[in-house]
C-alpha cells in the first residue's frame, strides 16, 4: 500500500509541475493562445479549468502524503519503542565517576613466582 501511495504522490506533483507551468502568472499562460471568445473552451473557461486543476491536485498531494505516513512500514521492534527512548536509555552519564580499578593486576612472572612458592618442595 505504502508503494502504491508513493506512486500516486509522485504521479501528483508531476502534474501539479505541469498544470503549475502552464499558467501563466499575469492570466496569460494556455488561455492566450485562443482569441475568440466564440470557442467552447475561451479564456475565462481555461482559467478557471487551470486553477481547479492546480486546488484539487494541491490537496490531493496533501491528503496523499498524510495517507503515506500512516502506511509506512515498521518492524515490531520500531512500533514498541521509540528510537528516542533507546538512545536516552543507552547514553552516557557525562558527570559518571569513572570505574578505576583499585588493584593493582599481578603480573604474569609474579603470578609463577607465587605459585611456585606455594608448591612445597620434596
Amino acid at each position: 500500500m505504502y508503494t502504491l501511495i508513493t506512486v500516486l504522490i509522485f504521479i501528483t506533483c508531476i502534474l501539479l509541475i505541469l498544470i503549475v507551468l502552464v499558467q501563466n502568472s499575469k492570466g496569460g499562460g494556455l488561455a492566450s493562445n485562443f482569441q475568440s471568445s466564440n470557442q467552447i473552451m475561451g479564456v475565462r473557461k481555461t482559467t478557471d479549468f487551470l486553477e481547479k486543476a492546480t486546488w484539487f491536485l494541491a490537496g490531493a498531494l496533501l491528503f496523499l502524503s498524510v495517507a503515506g505516513s500512516a502506511f509506512i512500514p515498521r518492524t515490531a521492534e520500531q512500533i514498541n519503542q521509540s528510537s528516542m527512548k533507546n538512545q536516552i536509555e543507552n547514553a552516557v552519564d557525562p558527570n559518571a565517576v569513572p570505574n578505576f580499578p583499585t588493584t593493582v593486576p599481578e603480573t604474569q612472572d609474579a603470578a609463577q613466582d607465587a605459585a611456585q612458592e606455594e608448591t612445597p618442595a620434596e
